[in-house]
């Protein structure tokens, strides 16, 4: 039986001195974090922490936040990473669902914590990073610096069973309410495995972290290196996206994970065709989180270096993160592929009376296999909506082509009435990005008295001369008329969720 956080206490035992976690000047080995992880769940145990507890991380990408991380689960508790980006009223009424025991934060929320009652939640310690206020509560109140030492920990030794509930991760999926995501040990365990080995991964791997660990493709990653004992390099600035490929050339990354925004920015908002000579170590590039164009994915093909490696994933939270992939072997074949399923997965189209369709039919692609989750968390309701005897039924409309891969062709419920006609907006938006004069661009349904929807397109140009009339003339010489949008807006940056998803319902707000 494996449990998740024996891949680091298996890699401190195998590269005891190696650098696992870079960090700004921080250069953590395997060894120091295995055992700073052992005193926080001492203290946690110490502290009445047991099986099934909730411990709440709010923290930003950082090394005590991996040491958290794992410590948590080495208590036997359940990890609930948090979206940094929450607002009190929100923040609030998730600590009131979760019900946790402790919560590890850091200086950085301690306004956002200090807006909401802590006294009135079941929080019996908070436990800060660098704190800087005074803390009247009558919860006890414990700086990170006091806690964790330098002193040598040997791993605890608990019962605990890779059945047992190791993540709850909070998901908004497509319909914008937050829905806690139950995972296993299992779960986790199985998903890396899969990953590790269809990324070819091993001890030498050095992967750039720029996504949030709260998001499950950044727990991914962690887990991932540090299941094969490779390195991980954070970089919380990717803003600066020089910085970022300067830093990916000093220290000789071999991997680098982004959604169709990470690299729409580093297309058009970086110098990474400067320094594609100087990425000789990038083994591979991976791209999840949402459908990307065909023409963000053939630019960036002849942005990075030839010997660097694409694979383009799909996946979910439900699923621990990853369900399908596609060769690099076949990234120009099946550009527009999903791929197939990832080792230990099942997919499967079928009808909506739940049989199997043929070849080239659509129908709903559903998932099974040891990485699919428990349910969501105290919701029964929306847990029987997707989950049936271990299937997981993802709500997204595919096919799947004779040669076996499958391909997306949206959701359902993301379908546009307008006039009379049910528009697939992800057509709409590969066509914009087909004209070569966007970043990006999202499709929208907005209210019209006459339409009942209108389609309405939010969209970064590449350049300032770019004009409505411009792209309007684009899609009008390859859509139909009912699939021109009525409107399209011009904006510098279409908003986003802290994981860098395109977040749609501010994108609404922003269309009217």
């Amino acid at each position: 039986m494996q449990l998740i956080h024996h891949f680091l206490e298996r890699s401190a035992d195998l590269y005891p001195e190696k650098t696992a976690l870079i960090h700004e000047n921080t250069r953590a080995s395997y060894t120091q974090i295995n055992s700073q992880a052992n005193i926080l769940a001492r203290h946690l145990l110490d502290r009445g922490v047991t099986h099934g507890d909730r411990v709440v991380l709010l923290m930003e990408n950082c090394p005590e936040y991996v040491t958290g991380y794992y410590g948590i689960l080495k208590a036997g508790a359940v990890a609930v990473p948090l979206n940094t980006g929450l607002k009190p009223d929100c923040l609030q009424d998730l600590l009131q669902d979760i019900e946790p025991t402790i919560l590890i934060s850091s200086s950085r929320f301690e306004r956002v914590l200090g807006n909401i009652d802590l006294n009135d939640s079941t929080i019996r310690e908070l436990i800060l990073k660098d704190p800087h206020s005074e803390w009247s509560s009558t919860i006890t109140t414990t700086p990170w610096e006091n806690l964790i030492s330098s002193d040598s920990s040997p791993n605890p030794v608990i019962p605990i069973s890779d059945s047992n509930l190791a993540n709850i991760i909070f998901t908004s999926g497509s319909t914008g309410k937050l829905k806690g995501v139950m995972l296993s040990h299992l779960n986790m365990v199985a998903n890396t495995q899969s990953i590790c080995q269809y990324l070819n991964l091993t001890a030498d791997d050095i992967q750039m972290v720029v996504l949030p660990f709260f998001y499950v493709m950044g727990k991914s990653l962690l887990n991932t290196h540090f299941a094969v004992g490779g390195t991980v390099v954070i970089n919380n600035k990717f803003a600066f996206t020089a910085s970022v490929l300067n830093q990916m050339v000093e220290e000789r990354v071999t991997g680098f994970s982004g959604v169709p925004s990470t690299y729409a920015f580093l297309l058009n908002r970086s110098p990474l065709t400067k320094y594609r000579d100087r990425l000789d170590s990038l083994r591979y590039c991976s791209q999840a989180g949402g459908h990307m164009s065909r023409t963000t994915k053939m630019e960036l093909r002849e942005s990075l270096p030839t010997h660097t490696q694409i694979y383009i994933m799909y996946g979910a939270t439900e699923a621990s993160a990853r369900l399908s992939y596609l060769d690099p072997d076949k990234f120009t074949d099946k550009i527009d592929s999903i791929g197939k399923a990832i080792p230990g997965v099942n997919l499967r189209v079928l009808d909506k009376s739940g049989e199997a369709v043929e070849a080239g039919e659509i129908g709903e692609l559903v998932a099974s296999g040891p990485n699919i989750m428990q349910g969501y968390w105290r919701d029964h309701e929306a847990t029987a909506k997707v989950l049936d005897n271990g299937t997981y039924h993802t709500g997204d409309m595919a096919y799947q082509d004779d040669e076996g891969f499958f391909y997306l062709v949206g959701r359902n419920d993301d379908m546009i009435k307008t006039g009379g006609h049910r528009v697939n907006p992800l057509e709409i938006e590969d066509t914009l990005m087909d004209s070569g004069l966007l970043m990006e661009a999202v499709v929208l349904g907005v209210p019209d008295k006459l339409l009942g929807r209108r389609l309405a397109a939010l969209v970064t140009p590449k350049n300032l001369e770019c004009d409505e009339k411009e792209i309007l003339r684009y899609c009008a010489l390859k859509l139909p008329k009912h699939k021109v949008p009525g409107t399209i807006k011009l904006t510098r940056n279409i908003p986003k969720s802290e994981t860098g998803k395109i977040d749609r319902a501010r994108c609404r707000l922003e269309m009217k």
